[in-house]
């Protein structure tokens, strides 16, 4: 194993600060691995399988440099991409994970105001519903979030400012614009997929928290077979509100739910916002 000396050595020549980059010792759950990388712009994952790492950042913008017996005589470094890596046969490694940008993680605050998304008019996750969401989904360094029918991508930029990681399931071109414009704003990496959740459900690295911004009870039935912890399904239109329930249920999930109706105060006077149903499983 590489001394701390020779892991500073081996970040600073990779032209990365040694206080910017998380550390992740040997032993460390691999998915957690693979999610912080996912959500992260510089990990040194200790002694890491690389081949399943690389794996799991199939479709995400990611770098890695590999030194395998650093600080040994036969050290040797390699810089490739995620699916070189997965071809190789690596000895005793040190794995950094890079990504071409910055991006900020757990922030104070959440369930920001709605000007602070680009959106169309009539947007579901409205400040209100985002509370309510973010406090369901759980959020955090080592998960992965997906946002299903992303509309602006509003939810899942959110649980990326907490730490998850995002992948952002979106057919509209227009939203997917959306989606990139808002996720730059507030230096968030988001995987976008732009394609019908059920063209690509069976692509898709599993998460441990959906959110269900679109597609109906559907989309609602599909995500519930994927065996996610936590599913929240937020939707304008109350006569879905049962068959979501209902397909969550029989999926093994203890289903709740809160109409939320806010009035909002704009200087002296309240403004009314449409109601939304917010429905969230929890796998028993």
């Amino acid at each position: 194993m590489a001394d701390l000396q020779s892991l500073q050595r081996f970040v600073a020549e990779a032209g990365r600060s040694w206080n910017k980059v998380t550390v992740l010792d040997e032993g460390f759950p691999l998915d957690h691995a693979v999610n912080l990388c996912r959500a992260r712009s510089a990990v040194l994952v200790r002694n890491a399988s690389v081949v399943e790492l690389a794996r799991g950042l199939a479709g995400w913008r990611r770098t890695l440099v590999v030194a395998e017996n650093l600080g040994g005589p036969t050290e040797r470094r390699s810089t490739v991409d995620p699916a070189e890596a997965v071809n190789r046969l690596w000895r005793t490694p040190e794995v950094l994970c890079l990504a071409d940008t910055e991006f900020a993680v757990e922030p104070e605050g959440w369930a920001l105001p709605d000007d602070r998304f680009a959106n169309r008019d009539g947007m579901v996750a409205t400040t209100e519903v985002r509370a309510l969401a973010l406090a369901r989904l759980a959020p955090r360094p080592g998960v992965l979030v997906w946002d299903v029918g992303a509309g602006p991508g509003a939810v899942g930029i959110e649980c990326g400012r907490l730490g998850a990681a995002v992948l952002a399931v979106e057919r509209n071109p227009v939203q997917v614009v959306r989606i990139i414009a808002n996720a730059a704003a507030h230096a968030v990496d988001v995987r976008i997929v732009e394609e019908e959740l059920s063209s690509v459900i069976g692509e898709l690295p599993r998460p441990d928290a959906i959110f269900v911004g679109g597609g109906g009870p559907a989309a609602v039935a599909a995500c519930a077979k994927v065996g996610a912890q936590r599913i929240v399904v937020a939707m304008p239109e109350l006569d879905r509100a049962v068959p979501s329930r209902d397909v969550l249920r029989d999926a093994g999930y203890a289903v709740e739910g809160s109409l939320l109706s806010s009035a909002r105060l704009v200087g002296s006077v309240t403004t009314a916002t449409n109601p939304v149903l917010v429905l969230w499983g929890t796998r028993t």
